[in-house]
């Protein structure tokens, strides 16, 4: 039993891993929603990203002017496999964005903040889970 306790370290990183991912997104859309700036964008193309496992995601591209002037052109945080004619080029959206970096930007109706609440109860779970099943182990040695 002295190496046992190494396994437990799998879902405890993999706990880890997801609940840092999900906080970053939640503090982001919280960021956002605070001082974040509406405006009109156009989607311009898709951009498509291919993962590890060869699946293709198509992520829709935002095309805007910000405050300033400065014209703004990037690629959503979030793709799906398909695209439906939900978002195609052309289409009319609406994006908050970060002033200060505007690459930060969510488009409205598209990017989902319930994913990144999943990733967080998920790697919670994982991580509380795996914490208390290494202590009673430990107290009841």
């Amino acid at each position: 039993m002295e190496r046992a306790w190494l396994f437990s370290l799998i879902p405890l990183t993999i706990g880890v891993v997801f609940l840092a991912f999900g906080a970053y997104g939640l503090r982001r859309a919280a960021v956002l929603r605070r001082t974040g700036v509406d405006a009109e964008a156009r989607i311009v193309r898709h951009e498509a990203r291919r993962n590890d496992e060869g699946v293709t995601f198509y992520h829709p591209v935002a095309a805007w002017t910000a405050q300033d002037g400065t014209a703004c052109e990037y690629a959503s945080r979030y793709g799906r496999g398909t695209m439906r004619d939900t978002l195609g080029a052309g289409t009319r959206v609406l994006v908050r964005y970060d002033p200060r970096a505007p690459h930060r930007f969510a488009i409205q109706g598209w990017d989902m903040t319930r994913l990144d609440l999943l990733f967080t109860v998920l790697g919670s779970v994982l991580a509380t889970g795996t914490v208390t099943v290494l202590l009673v182990r430990l107290l009841t040695l």
